[in-house]
């Protein structure tokens, strides 16, 4: 067999999805510590609706740290919690809580080995709820 290899991409793909906005379900959540030793729950959202229903659509993280706080509220909100005072959450509380959130690809390098992968993230504002007739809420 000979091929010529120069022309395959030395990149790993996360992706299961086009990028874009779905409808997505919390699938599974994992606490976990950011760097700062602050609290940070990964969360794994799976596509709840359409022709990728089922899928890992990607992952995401809240960090309730100070400067983390707002955004686990923007998120918090758009999955249907109530964040307009005091709230007692745990992480299995937001598992099958659904929310329209938008993917954006993103390449990253590692550092010590130099290989490069490409996965979905979502953006800072990259939730939004999703009203009681089942339409996502303009952002």
């Amino acid at each position: 067999m000979n091929y010529d290899f120069s022309q395959v991409e030395d990149i790993e793909s996360f992706v299961s999805i086009p990028e874009g906005p779905y409808y997505c379900r919390v699938a599974e959540v994992r606490a976990g510590a950011a760097r700062d030793g602050s609290v940070r729950w990964n969360l794994r959202l799976e596509v709840s609706r359409g022709e990728y229903a089922g899928r890992t659509a990607g992952w995401d993280s809240l960090t309730w740290s100070e400067r983390g706080i707002r955004r686990v509220k923007r998120v918090l909100g758009a999955l249907g919690l109530d964040v307009r005072g005091a709230l007692e959450v745990e992480p299995a509380d937001l598992v099958d809580r659904e929310a329209h959130v938008l993917f954006e690809p993103e390449e990253r390098e590692d550092p010590l080995t130099g290989r490069r992968s490409v996965r979905l993230r979502v953006p800072y504002a990259g939730f939004s709820a999703i009203e009681p007739g089942g339409e996502a809420r303009n952002r």
